[in-house]
């Protein structure tokens, strides 16, 4: 797949699900995609973990146009490593490995405690000192803001996913969501709206 942080863009805004109020977390893909697909995501749920692959295939076969923009909705009354991961990956990012990051953290969903965060920062060369503990709560401030913006777009689970904007409910293939992003580039609604 290559090389998975080289179009990390911390900052800048996109579409929301009916404005642009969403601040952008992390890209993957072409920045200047003209699809943008949002999720809404926790390191620790199985269902993200299989999404992931999906998504980055669909991204990795668009020929740039359709990006993936993370937004952390960790469900931390379930997932007691959630919060933890989120800011890791968080701290992650700012040191150019946002995806790489997020990659161990899907293959070793079982495995979020600090101390193996710390490893797998390791593994990528960080700073680990500022993956986990009170170094990592300057990161909070972002997690918190993802998750407020998931609450008010209507999250409640995850992986949630928008499309352009618009709330994709189908399923989490590349088969459906090409269907999704052929509709969007045509500007169609999609069935049931």
């Amino acid at each position: 797949m290559g090389d998975d942080s080289r179009h990390e863009h911390p900052h800048g805004t996109i579409a929301g699900p009916r404005d642009d109020d969403f601040v952008e977390r992390w890209s993957y893909g072409n920045p200047e995609a003209p699809i943008t697909i949002v999720e809404f995501g926790d390191f620790e749920c199985p269902y993200c973990g299989a999404a992931k692959p999906v998504l980055h295939d669909l991204i990795e076969g668009s020929d740039g146009q359709v990006r993936l923009v993370w937004r952390h909705f960790p469900l931390f009354t379930v997932h007691p490593f959630a919060l933890t991961a989120a800011l890791a990956a968080e701290a992650a990012g700012h040191q150019g490995a946002f995806w790489p990051m997020a990659g161990l953290m899907f293959k070793h969903q079982d495995h979020l405690d600090d101390a193996s965060l710390v490893r797998y920062g390791e593994q990528l060369d960080l700073d680990t000192t500022k993956l986990v503990g009170d170094a990592a709560q300057k990161y909070a401030d972002a997690v918190r803001t993802d998750y407020q913006d998931g609450i008010d777009a209507g999250v409640h689970g995850t992986p949630t996913l928008f499309i352009d904007g618009e709330p994709y409910t189908d399923g989490v293939n590349v088969r459906d969501l090409r269907a999704a992003i052929g509709l969007s580039r045509r500007g169609a609604p999609r069935p049931g709206r």
